[in-house]
């Protein structure tokens, strides 16, 4: 069962990650300018994917189960990332010609076209302490996706 401390903390924290990267990822790009690449949206789907589990333990059993899909498709979500950062890095390539145009509001589809920036995959516009946006979210949800498995393995004891 959930109901152990353990659970419900892991169930909040299945809810409360992918939520937050969801969101810090939709203000980078909608306040702070900085476009997704083709490999930024591979990373948001898993994390689409545990809000649902994590949502869906709330109301519906096995919640057990639910929250471990949510952390499984957090850490997928993490992996991708590591996957990015190792192409930002230059450390290989990645598994296609990744580039994508951003989209631009309020003209017509020809100029939206001629005018939109494109945003590379092997290349970070952002770092903190050298660690790029997909680094990031490599750390943080492969370890929170690792730490809501230890919490669900806890709360059985």
């Amino acid at each position: 069962m959930i109901e152990s401390p353990h659970g419900r903390m892991a169930q909040r924290l299945a809810l409360a990650i992918p939520a937050l990267l969801l969101g810090g990822a939709y203000i980078s790009e909608y306040v702070f300018g900085l476009f997704p690449c083709e490999m930024c949206w591979w990373q948001r789907w898993p994390h689409f994917a545990a809000l649902g589990f994590a949502a869906l333990s709330i109301v519906a059993p096995p919640k057990r189960v639910l929250v471990t899909l949510s952390a499984l498709a957090m850490v997928v979500s993490g992996l991708i990332g590591g996957f990015h950062a190792g192409v930002e890095y230059g450390w290989w390539e990645g598994i296609t010609d990744c580039a994508v145009t951003a989209a631009v509001a309020g003209v017509s589809a020809v100029d939206a076209i001629m005018t939109a920036p494109i945003v590379r995959c092997d290349k970070s516009p952002w770092d903190l302490f050298g660690i790029s946006l997909a680094g990031w979210n490599f750390l943080i949800s492969c370890g929170a996706g690792c730490a809501n498995m230890a919490l669900l393995f806890k709360g059985r004891a």
